[in-house]
């Protein structure tokens, strides 16, 4: 799983996403996954482009295909659920305004560091 979520995190950084966090939800009863992986950024052409590399570069170093993806449609968020790891790419305002990792305060979590 740490290798999933190294990944996830590279193709993020890999276009530019912001504010990278990943939550540790495996101790928590009734959590859907295991891993929360959380970013944004500031468009909808963005937000699609860091789901395009993460899918693709998940699939090319793991072989792992992404079982659902939701929100493509529009490019506000974007939601990847690889079953243990889910990731969720937002558009700065909306990240802002949901404070989704905010839901899981209690869970141990790391932020990466990104250069502008």
């Amino acid at each position: 799983m740490d290798k999933l979520i190294e990944t996830i995190v590279s193709a993020i950084e890999d276009k530019k996403g912001k504010n990278i966090v990943s939550l540790d939800l495996s101790g928590f009863d009734g959590a859907i996954c295991s891993h929360f992986v959380v970013c944004n950024a500031d468009s909808t052409t963005q937000v699609c482009a860091i789901a395009a590399e993460i899918e693709e570069k998940v699939f090319e170093k793991l072989g792992e295909k992404v079982w659902r993806i939701e929100g493509q449609q529009n490019g506000v968020w974007v939601a990847m659920d690889y079953v243990d790891v889910v990731v969720h790419i937002f558009q700065t305002e909306l990240r802002s305004f949901y404070k989704l990792e905010e839901l899981w305060a209690d869970a141990p979590l790391v932020k990466y560091e990104y250069e502008e």
